[in-house]
């Protein structure tokens, strides 16, 4: 069973965003955050956080071990845009687009073995007091 995390609306490119989650697609989740400090672009961080926020998810709420997760899927989609328009010469007003994304990851690896609790010893009355 995988697990993912996204981050929606993110103010960069999705074409931009691209690059960089190309960078560390199919690698594990600690060699991918190492890389993505190293990235010296704007996208390397939304990527960075979405991936940092799978590991958090696959280790606190579906016990996997941090240590072996693999990225399985990471994707980027272009997400609403906001348009908007620039003044222009002799009185127009030129269109503009300001993109967004939307960074889907989704990461697998061992799970932790399950523990069971030992069972309760109950008292009786004789033995309490």
């Amino acid at each position: 069973m995988s697990v993912e995390a996204t981050a929606k609306g993110v103010r960069i490119s999705p074409r931009k965003v691209g690059v960089v989650a190309s960078l560390v697609r199919g690698r594990s989740v600690s060699e991918a955050l190492t890389i993505l400090e190293h990235t010296p672009r704007r996208a390397a961080k939304p990527v960075a956080k979405v991936i940092a926020s799978a590991k958090a998810n696959a280790d606190y709420n579906h016990g996997f071990k941090p240590d072996t997760l693999q990225i399985i899927e990471i994707s980027v989609t272009p997400g609403p845009r906001i348009k908007r328009y620039r003044p222009a010469a002799r009185g127009r007003a030129l269109p503009y687009q300001k993109k967004s994304s939307h960074i889907r990851v989704v990461v697998d690896g061992d799970k932790r073995p399950v523990k069971t609790a030992a069972p309760k010893k109950t008292e009786t009355k004789k033995e309490a007091k």
